[in-house]
């Protein structure tokens, strides 16, 4: 009898295994109620109709947030119930969705895609200046995207927007979690009861008081979004904020970026920008939003009502802007939207270029899996351009090509070319050779091989 009442609450999530636990720093971990660890799916785990048994990769691996009760955290525990009651209905693709859980009443799990805290993200980055500021720039495009569904489309509010709150998966993208507090923008707002987050308490709702603190602010409820959205700005730029006074210093925020913060944390909320008109504003010229690389993510986002004119100029430019583009997100979401492109999008052969360049962000497992089927598919094509193409770009990729693919799939479509009318065709056939032969067998460099060169001799 005693082991039931002691017995270990991860036992209930029967799906998943509980790895190890991930570290917020000190500063967060004091903000936030949730522990989170790593945890993947059991192999003999039950998966949906219709979803195919995941191999131990990246689609088995989750993160879970779990809240324990103990004696005198009923409040908490109450803030705890409410984020998982949100996390369950809300989906945005900007808001961490929720993927399985158990609610009892000792014990709240929330298990979501594998993420890691932002503060733990971006002290770790290795990205350079400039891909560090295209990186900041999409999640705050995230974040203000998803605070604008969840104000205007739901009509609730988050109400705890912070360091704490905002997560990074696996492609870079950063997700909003943290909904404890949330309710309806017309209802009373729940207490916080860790004094840790009354830094991030807007003016209106200071207990202290302040301009605003007796006017009836009900109708402006959502600016305390607006206000938090500027408290995480700060704190992405100069880190863990330690009181509300440090936001009258912006600190290391970029000079494109500080009026429009200013605006967010406006003291009277009928003034501050919403997350939308704050997306719109940066995304004005010489806007902190206004860049190729945001360009890019949105333009692959709608690629599929863009004209064959309009596919064609964004791949042929897109190859020598990737260089200030972060590597995650150009391995984990903007190449499998290429590849996507490719197969589904009819993007042709432009899309060459910038698949290559990204594939060398992948290791020799991953390049065979996505890149080569797209290469010996493109070298069954008749389009000259096409052809053109693959040969001119054959030293990026013919490392990567396995002897029997080269024999039995590239090689017989490479031979149309030494009897193209085309001589820039031709000449091209001729020197893919020089990197071929090494891979080439007995009967196609000694029979089939010497066949072409005799025809052209002749």
């Amino acid at each position: 009898m005693w082991g039931f009442f002691t017995r270990d609450p991860t036992k209930d999530l029967v799906n998943f295994e509980i790895q190890e636990q991930v570290q917020f720093d000190p500063q967060i971990q004091e903000r936030t109620i949730w522990t989170l660890n790593n945890c993947k799916r059991k192999s003999s785990s039950v998966l949906p109709v219709g979803t195919s048994q995941p191999q131990q990769n990246q689609d088995s691996l989750y993160s879970v947030f779990s809240f324990q009760f103990r004696q005198g955290q009923e409040n908490l525990f109450q803030s705890a119930k409410n984020a998982f009651k949100r996390t369950k209905m809300l989906r945005h693709p900007s808001i961490l969705m929720f993927q399985d859980g158990i609610e009892n009443d000792k014990s709240i799990f929330i298990v979501t895609e594998r993420v890691q805290p932002l503060f733990n993200y971006l002290r770790e980055s290795k990205e350079n200046d400039a891909q560090r500021l295209n990186e900041i720039s999409w999640g705050l495009y995230q974040i203000a995207t998803a605070l604008n569904f969840i104000n205007s489309d739901c009509k609730l509010v988050h109400n705890n927007v912070n360091m704490s709150s905002v997560f990074v998966n696996r492609a870079g993208e950063w997700k909003l979690l943290g909904l404890e507090y949330s309710h309806g923008i017309q209802d009373q707002a729940p207490y916080k009861h860790l004094t840790t987050l009354d830094c991030y308490t807007s003016p209106e709702k200071s207990p202290l008081g302040g301009l605003n603190s007796n006017q009836n602010v009900r109708q402006h409820e959502s600016g305390a979004d607006s206000w938090a959205l500027g408290c995480l700005i700060w704190e992405i730029f100069n880190g863990a904020l330690p009181n509300v006074n440090a936001l009258k210093n912006p600190g290391q925020i970029p000079q494109r970026l500080v009026q429009t913060y200013m605006a967010l944390i406006n003291p009277s909320p009928e003034k501050r920008l919403t997350p939308s008109k704050f997306v719109n504003l940066c995304r004005q010229s010489n806007g902190f939003m206004n860049n190729h690389f945001i360009d890019t993510l949105l333009f692959l986002e709608e690629i599929q009502i863009k004209d064959t004119n309009e596919k064609t100029k964004f791949f042929t430019e897109l190859t020598n802007k990737l260089d200030d583009f972060p590597s995650q997100l150009c391995k984990y979401k903007i190449l499998p939207q290429l590849l996507q492109a490719y197969e589904y999008g009819n993007a042709g052969s432009s899309v060459l270029a910038p698949l290559f360049k990204l594939g060398k962000l992948l290791d020799e497992n991953e390049y065979k899996k996505n890149i080569i089927p797209v290469v010996v598919k493109l070298f069954s094509s008749t389009d000259r351009t096409t052809r053109m193409r693959l040969l001119s770009q054959l030293h990026l990729f013919v490392e990567h090509l396995s002897a029997s693919i080269i024999n039995d799939q590239i090689f017989p479509h490479i031979c149309l070319g030494f009897n193209d009318s085309n001589p820039a065709i031709r000449e091209g056939t001729i020197r893919s050779m020089v990197l071929l032969a090494p891979k080439l067998n007995y009967n196609n460099i000694n029979v089939e091989l010497m066949k072409h060169f005799a025809r052209l001799l002749c």
